[in-house]
């Protein structure tokens, strides 16, 4: 199989875990670039880097055009503000590489569409890093409902439930903005979003909702509550936070259905605290097997899951498949939430297709 050279763009705060994915998938992939404005949050990565491959030779650029024209790598990993990743994506793709874009995929539907456009028209495989669609018990969970376990789904629910204080804000001055952020729904909670959608049927047809800026020094929402409604009837409740007193509490994903009910807990959906299926007992699957509520929280929300995404994606172009996550998937949460933001802004429900942009908010929390 061959080994596929992979440059980095964006080296800030989620970066050192595509740098820990590039290590633990280094069988069949090399860091050849790492790129970003502030070379020494480059030098950081390059220093985690070289901790495992002490003589690695990965050159620093500042200019991702100058990068792509000389090193011409096959993978580019793209880990810049949000308001960023359409461009940069489209032009890693027509310079011809592969795309692993961080979430959300873009900050309105038309510009995500580009992306996915430039992906057809080139032929560059583009996936979204929605990593905890490979926490253990999210695959149990999806497995399950694939084989038909649960019967009709009635309800989900995703809380996110998590502290980004002040400093947060103030470190990096993008966060929290329309035109490069959005709040805790866009940044935050679109993981959950992505993971609700995903189980309960993907096909989203109506969205009402409340957000609100409570305390944070931002433009956008720092809490939102949303009801989804979903083309096979089932009901999705959302419920994102970023002012949970005085640390991250929670993200929880609950399913309902007829002959199944599930919680995935924890910091990061990474622990199965309830697991009651009808046909349990019939296929070996008791409750006492699957249940991980005493497994260990990882170190930050981010969670485990960036390696197997990486490992997915590479094995999508070595197979010449979809990833686990296509582009086309990567805009289902986005869509979700910015119809939750123009919902707001209009005061009614919003129906799904939605084309909105977080750009059509700009001075909403400011009247």
């Amino acid at each position: 199989m061959k080994k596929y050279s992979l440059a980095l763009i964006g080296c800030g705060r989620i970066s050192a875990n595509h740098v820990e994915a590039c290590v633990k998938n280094a069988e069949n992939v090399v860091l050849s670039a790492l790129c970003d404005l502030d070379t020494q949050k480059a030098k950081t990565n390059l220093d985690l880097y070289q901790k495992t491959f002490p003589a690695a030779n990965v050159p620093i650029y500042t200019d991702y055009k100058k990068m792509l024209d000389e090193q011409k790598p096959d993978i580019v990993t793209i880990a810049t503000e949000s308001g960023k990743h359409p461009k940069i994506a489209i032009d890693c793709m027509n310079a011809g590489s592969h795309v692993i874009c961080e979430k959300p995929i873009a900050l309105s539907t038309a510009v995500a569409r580009e992306m996915i456009t430039a992906s057809k028209k080139t032929g560059k495989k583009l996936t979204v890093c929605f990593q905890n669609r490979f926490n253990e018990p999210v695959q149990k969970l999806r497995k399950a409902i694939d084989d038909g376990r649960f019967g009709r789904l009635y309800h989900g629910m995703i809380q996110v439930r998590w502290n980004r204080d002040n400093a947060y804000y103030a470190e990096a001055p993008w966060r929290g903005t329309w035109e490069q952020d959005g709040g805790a729904l866009m940044n935050q909670c679109i993981h959950g979003v992505d993971l609700l959608q995903w189980m309960m049927g993907e096909e989203a047809v109506r969205v009402q909702a409340q957000t609100r800026r409570f305390i944070r020094p931002m433009q956008a929402e720092d809490f939102g509550a949303a009801i989804v409604e979903f083309k096979n009837g089932s009901i999705g409740i959302i419920e994102g936070c970023v002012d949970i007193y005085p640390r991250n509490l929670n993200e929880t994903l609950s399913v309902f259905g007829e002959n199944g009910s599930a919680v995935i807990g924890g910091i990061a959906v990474n622990k199965m605290e309830t697991w009651r299926l009808a046909d349990a007992v019939t296929v070996g699957d008791t409750e006492e097997k699957v249940l991980n509520p005493t497994e260990a929280d990882p170190p930050s929300v981010y969670g485990f899951g960036h390696p197997a995404l990486f490992r997915d994606f590479v094995m999508a172009i070595e197979q010449d498949r979809n990833p686990l996550i296509t582009g086309e998937q990567g805009i289902n949460a986005l869509e979700i939430i910015l119809a939750i933001y123009k919902s707001q802004k209009t005061g009614k429900p919003v129906d799904l297709p939605c084309d909105f942009s977080t750009l059509e908010m700009e001075g909403y929390f400011d009247k």
